[in-house]
């Protein structure tokens, strides 16, 4: 007898209609009487469980009415049509066979239980029902993204995890060293050219730089993988290990980027709600009501372009007693982020930021003042993208990070690009988990992990 998926079952359950089929899976809840008993099944393929009837012909009867929440069992059974009742369909069984059992002291009982408790067992919380969606809906944006760029024609490159180079030249790199720390710091010197690497060496936090490398053989690349921040942070949108969609283009300006991230963020909305619809509808149900319609809102809306001396304009017109009072030549707080988006009722391009408080990297502007960068902001979570066009020009890339006091030692590579053939280019990215907070609803960044890695903690 052949194996059946859930997920095959709700697909077209007219299919198996009166047919003997073999289920496999764990049991999400049990109920029994003296003579016949149910069991809710659920095999993970599909978001909803799967009906059990057995009865007490079954010469292990007594043995499954003791049958705890999450053991696993094997049914044999018929399915059969029930759209009179709750469920389209439920499973007679002929046979059921207990694979593995449940201790009762599982943790996960039938009962609600918080996030923060949930986090503790993050080895069983994608058991749950909340954590069964949104672990799905992670699946399916990541193949969204894939799916989006290898279908334009983008080269998939894997940066590497470990480099000499702070791309961001913010400093929150990990350390990543062989020596034998309890005896660095009895001798109080770092001796560099004995660790493994003969140098000091980081977990990433970019791979733009290496994408940049990549684009002028390709043309067009993206990046997706983990990038590593040692901000000590705990706010709910950060955390020290996480995934970030890079891509970089050559022959592009910062229109253009503009124009990709856009198009990219409306097929990975529209794939998600597509192929997640049960997912989705459980989410905005009972997480963030309205979800749907808000994602369904951004799919029809055109994004607004404006500058960043425009906006803090408009903040400073706000009859609004800010917290954060907006200045010309700051950054934007995210009172400000949420304000703008309601005020232009959509997502927001806010474009040519000053240069004082962005990357070495961007593009400069004829006024020099500010640079060819762009942040995306989105209602509900505020920025979502960051990009820019880049320095193409070797004087001016130079020059600035001689006025930043960077080092070249270690960056010559990335400097030759603009003397091998460079092209006007530009590029963005997307913290992944930040667009799983907007597309799940769920407000936390831990809660959008496996396994989320944050100041103090570094469990599983």
């Amino acid at each position: 007898m052949e194996q059946v998926s859930l997920r095959d079952l709700y697909k077209s359950p007219e299919d198996f209609s009166g047919k003997e089929i073999l289920l496999k899976g764990w049991v999400k809840t049990a109920r029994d009487s003296k003579t016949f008993g149910f069991i809710e099944l659920n095999d993970g393929t599909y978001f909803k469980n799967v009906q059990i009837v057995y009865e007490d012909k079954l010469e292990n009867f007594n043995e499954i009415t003791k049958v705890s929440i999450y053991s696993s069992i094997e049914v044999e059974g018929t399915l059969v049509l029930t759209p009179e009742a709750k469920q389209p369909f439920e499973v007679k069984a002929s046979k059921v066979s207990i694979f593995g059992k449940s201790d009762a002291d599982y943790p996960l009982q039938k009962k609600g239980h918080s996030v923060e408790f949930l986090r503790e067992q993050a080895y069983l919380r994608p058991r749950t029902n909340l954590f069964n969606a949104v672990f799905r809906v992670r699946s399916v944006a990541a193949y969204a993204i894939h799916e989006y760029f290898q279908n334009r024609g983008y080269v998939y490159v894997h940066s590497p995890l470990i480099t000499a180079n702070d791309g961001e030249g913010a400093g929150e790199m990990f350390q990543v060293t062989t020596l034998d720390l309890d005896r660095v710091a009895s001798s109080g010197k770092v001796e560099y050219d004995r660790d493994f690497f003969g140098k000091k060496v980081g977990l990433t936090v970019t791979g733009q730089l290496e994408g940049e490398a990549y684009a002028h053989a390709f043309g067009k690349i993206y990046t997706f993988g983990p990038t590593f921040r040692a901000e000590n942070s705990n706010t709910k949108t950060h955390a020290a290990e996480f995934w970030m969609i890079e891509p970089e283009i050559c022959f592009c300006d910062l229109d253009g980027v503009m124009d990709i991230e856009e198009d990219m963020l409306k097929y990975i909305v529209a794939k998600t709600l597509e192929r997640a619809p049960e997912e989705m509808a459980f989410l905005d149900k009972f997480v963030a009501p309205g979800l749907i319609e808000k994602l369904q809102k951004l799919l029809d809306s055109k994004f607004t372009r404006i500058t960043h001396e425009e906006v803090i304009t408009i903040l400073k017109e706000a009859k609004v007693d800010w917290e954060f009072k907006p200045e010309y030549g700051e950054d934007i707080a995210k009172e400000h982020e949420k304000y703008i988006t309601e005020y232009f009722n959509g997502p927001v391009f806010i474009t040519n930021w000053p240069k004082d408080i962005k990357a070495f990297y961007m593009k400069q502007n004829p006024d020099g003042k500010t640079v060819a960068a762009v942040d995306l902001e989105v209602p509900g979570a505020g920025e979502l993208m960051g990009g820019s066009q880049r320095e193409e020009d070797y004087d001016k890339l130079i020059a600035r990070m001689d006025e930043l006091g960077m080092k070249k030692e270690g960056l010559e590579w990335y400097l030759n690009l603009r003397k091998y053939g460079t092209t006007i280019h530009g590029g963005f990215g997307m913290g992944f988990e930040r667009l799983l907070i907007y597309l799940t609803g769920v407000d936390n960044i831990r809660d959008v992990i496996p396994f989320p890695r944050t100041p103090g903690n570094c469990e599983f």
